[in-house]
């Protein structure tokens, strides 16, 4: 098959593989940008593949990075653009399932592509857009189906990890899983256990974030990988559950997670140390954390004047935007009028300080301080006092005066 349209990702990166094929080389563009240009999709990276070795490759272009030479890859720098180039190689056993304990460079792309995971990533494609399919893959990219390479157990047991991209292909692309892979998949979900959290938790991500994650949630509970994931042992129902939520694919990452821990009833403290267990990063999780709390006061009430200024404007909207999954309308509009009619938007807006209020009461410092301004604040948010500074000192010294 030849695409009769060539992306521009494609055409951008030609200039590299018409260089290396002009020393005596083969290169094709590979994987995944393959595959989505067959899909129509939006193209992210560009992949070439060649059979020079890495050290050819660096004598034909003057300006490289050894990103993992290693394992054949170099990195080619062409005006602003940059290109990841991988020599054909074959792999040897796999003794962590995750890394080859042994590359060794091969001039054929056939060689090359078996070793790959499924069968919509074993696709390469030339320059003018022949695609090269030796395994089938573009039958199955027609059929919606996600099929390991050669043998899935062989695949599963030298890459562990392939399992969780199978399951978040499946979400992604809104693909079934091939009857065969999806076995191997529960035969060898234990081997999860081998893989690092973060590798886990980029896949399982991406999973939720499909335009189908319900494509991929079945099969990952009904496989067990769900066993071999932080805090997920006993959630094999809530995540069903979570499967079962209106197909709208979710928009961020932040709000993936947030319906992931409100379905599975985690609350309070629980939260950061459910989520500390992927490794996520502290500001991931702080979002979470506040979205987790906007949503089960918006389940529940309208927004507040205290809770918005506490969460923030786009942390309401995402909370906002979360009720579609409970069967609620989401009032976007409504949330950005009520902030902005907001008398404030951040603490340090208050129009009093604490050295204002100390020399103002003339007391020592103390608890007492960090509780008055708060006190202060919330009485601006919720209009009970204008912000302004003689207005706010009034109003602390009649609290003091009162304890």
């Amino acid at each position: 098959m030849k695409l009769e349209s060539i992306p521009e990702e494609f055409i951008r990166a030609e200039v590299v593989l018409k260089e290396i094929q002009a020393h005596g080389f083969e290169a094709y563009f590979v994987g995944g940008s393959v595959r989505d240009a067959l899909l129509e999709k939006p193209i992210h990276d560009v992949d070439i593949a060649t059979s020079a070795y890495p050290e050819e490759i660096k004598k034909i272009f003057s300006r490289t990075i050894d990103v993992g030479i290693e394992h054949g890859t170099v990195l080619i720098l062409i005006g602003d653009e940059q290109y990841e180039v991988t020599t054909f190689r074959t792999e040897s056993t796999y003794q962590d399932f995750r890394r080859p304990d042994e590359v060794t460079f091969v001039r054929s792309l056939k060689e090359d592509l078996k070793r790959r995971d499924f069968t919509i990533n074993a696709l390469a494609m030339t320059c003018d857009g022949e695609v090269i399919d030796l395994f089938d893959g573009m039958n199955d990219l027609k059929m919606n189906v996600i099929c390991a390479v050669g043998n899935a157990k062989e695949r599963f047991h030298e890459d562990a990890l392939r399992m969780m991209r199978g399951l978040r292909f499946a979400s992604q692309l809104d693909f079934t899983i091939e009857e065969k892979t999806l076995t191997a998949i529960q035969d060898f979900h234990s081997l999860l256990g081998k893989i690092s959290v973060e590798r886990i938790a980029i896949e399982f991500s991406k999973l939720l974030l499909g335009k189908n994650r319900k494509a991929g949630l079945l099969p990952f509970v009904e496989t067990e990988c769900y066993l071999y994931c932080p805090g997920l042992q006993t959630y094999g129902t809530a995540l069903l559950r979570l499967a079962d939520l209106p197909d709208r694919q979710i928009e961020h990452e932040s709000e993936a997670w947030a319906l992931l821990v409100y379905i599975l009833e985690i609350e309070g403290d629980s939260v950061r140390s459910f989520l500390k267990k992927w490794k996520l990063s502290n500001q991931l999780i702080q979002t979470v954390q506040k979205l987790v709390v906007g949503l089960q006061h918006r389940l529940n009430n309208q927004w507040q004047a205290e809770v918005m200024f506490q969460l923030g404007l786009d942390v309401a909207l995402s909370v906002e935007k979360l009720l579609f999954y409970f069967g609620g309308n989401s009032k976007l509009e409504d949330v950005q009028k009520q902030y902005a009619a907001l008398p404030i938007h951040d603490k340090s807006e208050l129009a009093v300080s604490g050295n204002d209020l100390l020399r103002s009461i003339q007391k020592k410092p103390g608890r007492w301080l960090g509780d008055l301004i708060e006190e202060l604040l919330a009485a601006v948010i919720n209009g009970q006092v204008s912000n302004e500074k003689e207005a706010l000192l009034d109003m602390a010294h009649e609290k003091i005066n009162k304890e």
